[in-house]
């Protein structure tokens, strides 16, 4: 497994772009060049997949609607190896693929048509997030929840030494769902914190990364992140081991 580098030894990042979309891609490629970023280019999905086999990329550009292998099936086989951020870029139509693929892993989406400026944006960010520059400084180096524990330098996570995998989104919302148990959070508020304010982060894209971090920990019997109903969520205040039986699919 592939993890982010700290920002002292990734100075300069490499973007792969995917999209079958010739001028889709030289738009992007326009902008994220313009913003100092090294860019590689895929039009197929397959064609990605092979270019990561042979040089590291700090983040993936990716198109949901792609000839042959889609970009859910892509970000799907990424995660198996890498927990390189990813970003989808969808049509307005697409949410239920959309949430599929932040269900998948993916760290956020834009809607096409879309601001290459913002896409810059939003790249600065989750690449900040990666490489430890968080969008609010964090005063501890480690986050500890009962055997959880967080360390914000490294962006690791483990439970009793076993290693989580976690995506860049994941990892800053546990950070900061851990660091105060038993404080509700509302989702505009975790939106703040996990991608800055100012950005517009639907609540279902909060809830999908929730998810994902449940079911993550719940396979080292940690059942933490807790639902507070027409608020947000909350860490229980007091550690206590799952209930849920192993193999058996969480909510």
């Amino acid at each position: 497994m592939v993890v982010c580098l700290p920002y002292s030894v990734v100075e300069r990042a490499n973007i792969l772009i995917t999209d079958d979309d010739g001028h889709i891609r030289e738009v992007v490629r326009f902008a994220l060049e313009g913003a100092g970023y090294d860019v590689t280019e895929a039009a197929t999905g397959a064609q990605a997949l092979e270019f990561m086999t042979h040089q590291p990329f700090d983040l993936v550009v990716l198109d949901i609607v792609m000839p042959g292998m889609d970009g859910l099936e892509v970000c799907q086989n990424i995660r198996k190896s890498y927990d390189t951020p990813i970003i989808f870029l969808s049509s307005k139509d697409e949410e239920l693929d959309t949430i599929l693929g932040l269900e998948l892993g993916a760290d956020d989406y834009m809607a096409k048509p879309f601001s290459p400026r913002e896409l810059v944006t939003r790249i600065k960010v989750v690449l900040r997030r990666c490489r430890g520059h968080p969008p609010e400084p964090m005063p501890e180096a480690t986050v500890s929840y009962g055997p959880l524990r967080l360390d914000t330098a490294r962006h690791t996570c483990t439970v009793q030494e076993a290693l989580v995998i976690l995506t860049v989104t994941e990892f800053a919302l546990l950070v900061v769902l851990a660091r105060s148990p038993g404080r509700v959070f509302t989702r505009q508020q975790l939106v703040d914190a996990a991608y800055g304010p100012g950005h517009s982060v639907s609540d279902r894209t909060i809830d999908s990364h929730i998810r994902r971090i449940r079911k993550k920990l719940e396979l080292h019997d940690i059942d933490a992140v807790e639902t507070v109903y027409g608020l947000g969520y909350k860490m229980r205040e007091i550690y206590h081991i799952s209930s849920i039986p192993p193999n058996k699919p969480s909510r």
